[in-house]
């Protein structure tokens, strides 16, 4: 969940201490009976696979009998934390190098057991806690057409030294980090490689189709990513860090929930895989489903509904 992601860095936080009703995105649903005590504060950012998540946690709570509301389809980080640290919203779906690198201005260690710990430290004195991360990630991922792969010996993105020229195309912000372009001539030293803006999706895969471009970026929980019209290149140097989905919970929720509530969660997430959310987020976006629906099935194929 990386630069494809466009981080609104603009005056959000005004937005925020206005409260999060204002703000039209909250997503509204009856709190359910059961455990007592105030509704927990479910919230996603404003993109399907934090949306599906969001769903995911929340409807695993309720069957556990806890009351849920949800606050989805929220925004970005900048909107989000001061909620997050006020008790506003109290449990997001989290993805961890996005998290230390967006949300804090960090450089991300990398690894999943390392970014949680980081990540743990870097959100305590905002009285936030993590509890387990999942495999599932959702984090840039660069894929090329699979007969080019085949036909050149492209598995790993610095096999594209192989070619003669390389053209990335990518959002305008991917020219100059190192998740991206800037990844490719400054840690895989690809000498033969240029950059082309093109900002939108559709267009980007249109060209690499056509073959105008050798390579785009896409989220790993992308259909294209599993698509076997390409292959997604490994990035053997770590370019990108690790982006394994998290629950964030307010101390104050996991305190007063205790033990069995901090299960209900990690239950979930010991589950989730990057392969299950590609499914899931075609679901969404392609079949045209409700993040409530597919989140239910899920649940229910886990034994977890």
């Amino acid at each position: 969940m990386g630069w494809t992601r466009n981080i609104r860095v603009a005056a959000l936080v005004a937005v925020a201490a206005l409260g999060l009703t204002a703000c039209g995105g909250g997503d509204d649903k009856p709190a359910a009976a059961g455990k007592g005590g105030a509704p927990i504060v479910v919230a996603s950012f404003n993109f399907t696979d934090s949306q599906i998540l969001a769903e995911i946690y929340a409807q695993a709570l309720e069957a556990k009998g806890y009351p849920v509301t949800r606050k989805l389809n929220l925004g970005s980080r900048e909107l989000i934390y001061p909620s997050l640290k006020s008790g506003e919203l109290q449990f997001i779906p989290e993805y961890q190098g996005s998290a230390i690198a967006a949300g804090f201005g960090a450089d991300p260690v990398k690894d999943a057991k390392g970014e949680h710990e980081q990540l743990a430290k870097l959100l305590e004195p905002s009285g936030v806690s993590l509890l387990d991360y999942a495999a599932a990630e959702d984090k840039n991922t660069y894929i090329v057409k699979a007969d080019l792969a085949k036909s050149k010996g492209l598995a790993t993105i610095g096999d594209l030294k192989k070619l003669d020229k390389v053209v990335l195309a990518g959002g305008p912000e991917c020219e100059k980090r190192l998740t991206c372009f800037k990844g490719f001539t400054d840690v895989y030293k690809l000498t033969n490689a240029t950059f082309q803006t093109v900002q939108e999706l559709g267009p980007r895969v249109q060209q690499l189709d056509s073959g105008a471009v050798t390579v785009i970026p896409v989220d790993s929980v992308s259909p294209l990513a599993g698509d076997s019209k390409y292959v997604a290149l490994k990035d053997d140097l770590a370019m990108v860090p690790t982006e394994n989905v998290v629950p964030a919970v307010t101390k104050k929720v996991l305190d007063e929930r205790g033990a069995d509530f901090a299960a209900a969660v990690n239950a979930v997430s010991a589950k989730l895989t990057t392969e299950g959310m590609r499914d899931l987020n075609k679901r969404v976006d392609s079949d045209g489903e409700k993040a409530a629906d597919v989140a239910k099935d899920w649940l229910s194929q886990q034994g977890l509904g």
